[in-house]
């Protein structure tokens, strides 16, 4: 199943550990303190209990979110380079039409 796994750790140490833990299990990151990649169900638990396990006394909070194929495949996405070429997957919903008050009107 795909999985997010996001974590806010204080200690540098400590959140490097977790960081080497999520790529031990194959997940990609993607941000500073977040992974998404595809876990059975056991490897969810291993994953959680090893980086709370590291985590030990130390402060911190660690997320393991699951989410399903069908709104994984409805995700939204840009991914760029440096170059002008974004990529965006999923489908993207028309604005809606929003009135702006402007700056300086009462």
């Amino acid at each position: 199943m795909n999985c997010i796994v996001i974590y806010d750790i204080p200690s540098n140490r400590i959140r490097t550990k977790v960081a080497d833990i999520c790529l031990d299990y194959g997940l990609n990151r993607i941000q500073y303190s977040a992974f998404a990649g595809d876990l059975a169900r056991t490897h969810q638990q291993e994953l959680i209990q090893r980086a709370h396990k590291r985590l030990g006394k130390h402060e911190g909070r660690i997320f393991l979110y699951c989410v399903s194929e069908r709104e994984w495949a409805q995700r939204l996405e840009v991914d760029q380079d440096g170059t002008a070429n974004g990529v965006v997957a999923g489908e993207i919903a028309p604005a809606m039409p929003t009135r702006r008050k402007r700056l300086g009107a009462g």
